[in-house]
């Protein structure tokens, strides 16, 4: 078969096939007096052979040992070129989504273009001060979106960049939301931590609804934290989380003071009464009423006043006392 009907017939183009034969890959079993390549059906299974293993991403050099080197190791070649694909992915999906966050920000020229290219650098500067500045420029004529400053705050260690960060994100309303729910699901307990840390500081509805959500978290600290937020915005929900913090005396005093903003209700009162018996948490409880209004709360004081711990009825007495 002549060099025409190889091409016609493998899609490898004449020059392709003279490339191949220079180099020794797929070279014609003969040639015609006239100097024409001839190639037999074993030199064409042979091309299709080359041709399956560049696709795999083998280079020219490497296909000639796959197929004449017996010593040389299919697995060890394969895991490299999974480990270089691998590589080329990761890249791509992070072009992907820079070129996405880009898009987001509907930039109006290439000036847009290049200023939400440079402070999307700036968020991933090894320095500070760089990144702060690009947190606190992400706000206003050249905005970044949600999502890059959601993944920069849920990895920034440094504090007052944080802060930065927490206000810049804040100011996306419910974007931030949106873009920090994934890290409250995190793993990593300090992204859980700065993901909460977060939403706190974040006044919109959608925000007081995924603080009500992690008042069911895993992490311990996720309700607690979303427990003293939601009292602030006055929601009720906290409540039991709050009672539950009293009694195990994790940011109790934070958690009475939240029962308190949250006002009197007998119910409230009557959680707190019915809780473990240890005189430990019973003094808790009872420097807990001192922060909730109405009667409820001053009965129960003057029930504990008389209560067999002297700790606890010196507390009741002195509290009632301020009251009354």
């Amino acid at each position: 078969m002549l060099i025409g009907e190889v091409a016609r017939r493998s899609g490898v183009s004449a020059r392709m096939l003279r490339h191949y034969d220079r180099l020794g890959l797929v070279q014609p079993t003969s040639r015609g007096g006239t100097g024409y390549r001839d190639y037999s059906p074993a030199d064409v299974r042979r091309l299709f052979h080359v041709e399956s293993l560049r696709s795999l991403g083998l280079s020219l050099h490497d296909v000639g040992r796959a197929l004449d080197d017996p010593s040389f190791a299919a697995s060890g070649i394969v895991e490299e070129l999974a480990a270089r694909a691998e590589e080329r992915i990761a890249r791509d999906t992070e072009l992907l989504t820079r070129l996405g966050r880009i898009g987001g920000s509907r930039p109006d020229d290439w000036d847009d273009v290049l200023g939400t290219v440079a402070l999307l650098g700036d968020l991933d500067s090894v320095s500070a001060g760089k990144r702060q500045s690009a947190a606190l420029s992400s706000v206003g004529d050249r905005t970044v979106p949600a999502e890059a400053l959601a993944e920069a705050v849920l990895r920034e260690p440094a504090t007052n960049v944080a802060g930065a960060l927490r206000w810049a994100l804040a100011q996306t309303g419910s974007d931030a939301v949106t873009a920090l729910r994934q890290g409250l699901e995190s793993p990593d307990p300090d992204v859980r931590r700065r993901a909460i840390d977060t939403v706190v500081e974040i006044p919109h509805p959608d925000a007081t609804e995924l603080l009500r959500e992690a008042l069911g978290h895993d992490d311990d600290r996720i309700p607690r934290v979303a427990a003293l937020e939601l009292a602030a915005r006055g929601i009720a929900d906290a409540i039991p989380t709050l009672i539950t913090m009293v009694f195990e005396g994790n940011n109790d005093v934070d958690a009475a003071d939240a029962l308190g903003e949250l006002g009197s209700a007998d119910s409230t009162v009557a959680a707190l009464l019915a809780g473990p018996r240890e005189a430990s948490v019973r003094l808790r409880v009872t420097q807990a009423l001192a922060s909730i209004p109405g009667t409820a709360a001053t009965q129960a004081l003057r029930t504990l006043a008389l209560d067999e711990d002297r700790s606890v009825a010196l507390t009741a007495t002195y509290l009632l006392d301020r009251r009354e």
